[in-house]
């Protein structure tokens, strides 16, 4: 401003205490009087003292240093980074009040504004009503020295993680059957995942699985694509147009279960047989793979209408599968019995 020049009416609001603005994003104004006091879930809330209402609404900014192995966050001291994605890092990290080791789940400081705030508010108190033995939980989220820290048990491994290994069908069909009585009941609450795939199931001891991000693959896909949800790989194609509903989360799941079962991903523009048909037809009886081709059909609907009808259908075709799939293992051990002894090597020479 030049000497003996007055500042506009506007820029004078803007320079009283009680106006002060933040720009946390290029655009995006955040009275400092919104990141007072943040509540997440039911619960759990994220208080700011009146001193520090700068540093939190700074809090959300790119000046943020990365976070260091053994740094202290509040009450979590950070050991491992798990991995890290377009919308946050995940850490292990030691809760030093309860003794116990947990994933954080931190977004980027470029992507938190108060609109994401708000989502992610809207979304976890949602989600905070669908408790299920497949679904993992947020344990607590608050905003700590001006992170969003979202905390969540700490699993073993991903799916993801997990498939790089040898799995035996029984584990294949348990997981199945987890999956889709947790996307199930998640459906029976009105509630729609829009991002499931092998990174957001988590493995515990005993192949036990739970399926993570509920809510927070919404706000994420939503804050770093601008529109739509979902991972490229992982979606149905209506929901690639931004279109997501209950029968995408179907055709989602039934990715999931084609790459247990086939050993390789489906890849568009998913014309049945789909990769690793051969294989797939191997390892799944020819009722199971009719499920799974009613589940992977392009039209939405044609698919089942959620994941309850989905899951329903598993449950009446898995006994008889298991039979099929019991005696062809029986078959295939008589066989090699039968090649091992001298008279079955002789038969086969003549």
């Amino acid at each position: 401003m030049l000497p003996g020049k007055s500042l506009p009416p506007r820029e004078q609001k803007l320079r009283k205490p009680a106006k002060v603005w933040r720009i946390l994003r290029p655009g995006i104004h955040v009275n400092s009087s919104m990141v007072d006091t943040i509540p997440i879930v039911p619960g759990v809330a994220a208080f700011m003292r009146p001193e520090s209402r700068i540093s939190g609404s700074i809090a959300i900014m790119s000046t943020l240093n990365k976070l260091r192995l053994r740094q202290r966050l509040g009450k979590y001291r950070i050991e491992k980074r798990l991995g890290e994605g377009g919308f946050a890092e995940v850490f292990q990290a030691m809760d030093t009040i309860m003794g116990t080791r947990v994933a954080l789940k931190i977004p980027h400081a470029t992507l938190v504004d108060s609109e994401l705030l708000k989502s992610f508010r809207r979304e976890a108190r949602l989600v905070a009503k669908v408790d299920h033995p497949g679904i993992l939980q947020i344990k607590d989220a608050s905003v700590i020295d001006g992170r969003l820290v979202i905390s969540f048990p700490l699993g073993k491994e991903t799916l993801d993680d997990r498939l790089s290994r040898r799995m035996s069908l029984e584990t294949i069909f348990s997981i199945s059957d987890q999956l889709l009585a947790a996307v199930a009941f998640a459906h029976q609450s009105n509630v729609i995942h829009c991002d499931i795939k092998p990174d957001n199931i988590i493995m515990f001891d005993g192949s036990l699985m739970k399926l993570a991000d509920f809510g927070i693959a919404k706000v994420a896909r939503r804050t770093v694509h601008g529109c739509g949800t979902g991972t490229v790989g992982h979606m149905a194609p209506e929901q690639a147009m931004g279109r997501p509903s209950v029968r995408s989360d179907v055709f989602a799941v039934g990715l999931v279960i084609h790459r247990m079962f086939s050993g390789q991903w489906a890849e568009w523009p998913y014309d049945w047989p789909l990769n690793g048909h051969r294989r797939l037809r191997e390892r799944m009886p020819a009722t199971l793979m009719n499920w799974l081709r009613k589940a992977l059909e392009l039209s939405a609907a044609q698919r089942f209408r959620d994941c309850v009808q989905m899951r329903n259908a598993f449950t009446r075709l898995r006994p008889g599968a298991l039979r099929v799939i019991q005696r062809q293992r029986r078959k295939t051990r008589a066989k090699r019995l039968d090649t091992a002894t001298p008279a079955g090597r002789s038969r086969r020479a003549a």
